[in-house]
């Protein structure tokens, strides 16, 4: 019996411990903390490429900083005389003119005609399917690419725009579409609207699709028309998807860039630049990197507020789903 109570202590003793371990995280903390760590390549990705050049672009701004300073590494600071000096430039209304007429006509151009589309495509007919493939085109091809192919389609004298011109008799004479300045803006407005229209199409394709069949039935049991339907249906019900199309491209609008640089690069005599090709332009060609600066911190600005404004509304039509 000793033996027994002897062997019984040693297997106490020699069995492990069957106390769960105490971790320093309960398990909420860890969930969060693993969350965290998959924050951190966003985090550092965002401070790099983003918060970086941002800080230093407004730093820039408020320096005299010229090719000089790159030598040197000298930038004497100015305050908001990159600024001053920006708004007294003769180029300054043109520039936020242009800026102005580019994006109001971008968006109504784009708007129209892919609702149009989307509404056509609505229907049901043999190679629909092939036909929208088709119209994706523009939007899927190299800007640099489709640039090159406007460039052809102005060319003043070998150009088939200017042929249709001519061979209709609306005129006789070589249009100068990309040397002229006050058709050189229309130009390059004309293929942004070509390339856009695609996008529209797509987004407002799919909100028409989100529409009940059985309510365009109704209307039609009551005798409406294609024109009620689309007034007292279509349009109320697509408003939402419209106003983040519309935000969307007013943001991916206001800062394009490659459209016109590969067709009139701005001229001539900037009569074709917006805001963000002239900051390019004051800082690559007139190499005074400080005012190019400041005009990138206004298009900056800008994009800022409508970017906010996008995020607000889609918010509040999130939290209006959620309380349905």
């Amino acid at each position: 019996m000793t033996g027994d109570l002897v062997n019984g202590a040693a297997a106490k003793v020699a069995a492990p411990s069957l106390k769960p371990k105490r971790h320093l995280l309960s398990p909420v903390q860890r969930e969060k903390f693993n969350g965290l760590l998959f924050l951190v390549p966003a985090v550092i990705y965002f401070i790099v490429f983003y918060g970086y050049p941002i800080i230093n672009n407004i730093e820039m701004s408020l320096e005299q900083y010229t090719a000089k300073s790159f030598v040197t590494g000298e930038a004497p600071f100015i305050g908001f005389q990159n600024f001053n000096r920006l708004i007294a430039s003769p180029d300054f209304i043109t520039v936020i003119c242009n800026t102005v007429l580019f994006v109001v006509g971008s968006l109504f151009f784009q708007f129209t005609i892919g609702l149009a589309i989307a509404v056509f495509f609505q229907q049901k007919f043999p190679l629909s399917g092939f036909l929208r493939s088709l119209i994706l085109v523009p939007w899927l091809a190299p800007i640099i690419v489709s640039g090159a192919v406007w460039v052809r389609l102005f060319d003043m004298d070998y150009g088939i725009i200017n042929y249709i011109i001519r061979s209709l008799g609306l005129t006789s004479q070589h249009v100068a579409w990309l040397t002229d300045p006050h058709l050189a803006l229309i130009s390059v407005l004309i293929a942004n609207i070509w390339i856009g229209i695609p996008f529209n199409m797509v987004i407002l394709y799919g909100g028409l699709q989100e529409i009940p069949v059985t309510l365009y039935e109704a209307a039609a049991i009551d005798g409406a028309g294609p024109v009620d339907k689309f007034r007292y249906i279509t349009w109320p019900l697509l408003r939402p998807v419209s106003i983040v199309v519309l935000l969307l491209g007013c943001v991916g609008t206001i800062k394009v860039f490659d459209v016109i640089m590969s067709i009139t690069r701005g001229g001539p005599a900037n009569m074709s630049q917006i805001l963000n090709t002239w900051a390019y332009s004051l800082s690559y060609n007139q190499l005074d990197f400080g005012l190019g600066a400041a005009a990138s911190d206004i298009l900056m600005l800008v994009v800022i507020i409508l970017s906010v404004l996008y995020l607000f509304y889609t918010s509040r039509q999130e939290y209006k789903e959620m309380g349905r």
